[in-house]
């Protein structure tokens, strides 16, 4: 081969390279493009579902992460809801039973921490069945049976929450106490009161 030929040859590689780099680059950019704007399509389904709640702002801050995989799918919103619901209320639990380890807890304190830890195990048991129910909810021939049941578990689970709060009103508590209590029982409670609003989506 000659050397004009080699380089000529040389060349249509390399233009055949870049075309294949190029093709290659603008269909990853067009993935991100469709991908982007799936994402936004299911974050505004997820903004819009949430504005029928009590607690907008904190519901979308909580379901936006997981638009991808409830994408528009009302069942799935109500799922994920449910799950972080009690997520939260495994954490709220761990952080009083934390409380009951503090130094120097006055009898009252102790009395309201200890009630509180008990409403707070019995609101993870009833979210726990409204979850177990909402899974096999699907193609049930008693939706509107089994979409009672959860939501009167998880309308239970909201009035336990807010009896563990409403316990330390006008009590001698000190401000860790309440400060940990309200922080994490009221956060919950918010969520709780969130998931029972989207699963009017499913009625």
């Amino acid at each position: 081969m000659s050397t004009s030929s080699f380089h000529m040859f040389q060349s249509a590689f390399v233009f055949l390279l870049l075309l294949l780099l190029m093709s290659t680059s603008m269909q990853t950019i067009s993935a991100a493009t469709t991908n982007n704007g799936c994402i936004k399509t299911y974050k505004k389904f997820i903004k819009s579902a949430c504005n029928s709640t009590t607690y907008p702002k904190i519901c979308y801050k909580a379901l936006s992460p997981s638009a991808p995989a409830i994408k528009t799918d009302p069942y799935k919103l109500c799922n994920i809801s449910l799950s972080l619901t009690l997520n939260a209320t495994y954490k709220a639990s761990s952080y009083i039973e934390s409380l009951s380890k503090m130094k120097g807890l006055s009898p009252s304190e102790k009395q309201i921490i200890g009630d509180c830890a008990e409403t707070t195990d019995v609101a993870i048991d009833e979210l726990q069945q409204s979850l177990k129910a909402l899974a096999s909810l699907q193609g049930s021939d008693y939706k509107a049976g089994e979409m009672s049941d959860i939501q009167t578990w998880v309308s239970a689970a909201l009035t336990d929450e807010y009896t563990c709060t409403d316990g330390i009103e006008g009590q001698k508590v000190r401000k860790a106490v309440k400060n940990t209590i309200n922080k994490n029982v009221l956060y919950l409670a918010r969520l709780t009161s969130n998931c029972l609003a989207l699963f009017k989506l499913l009625d």
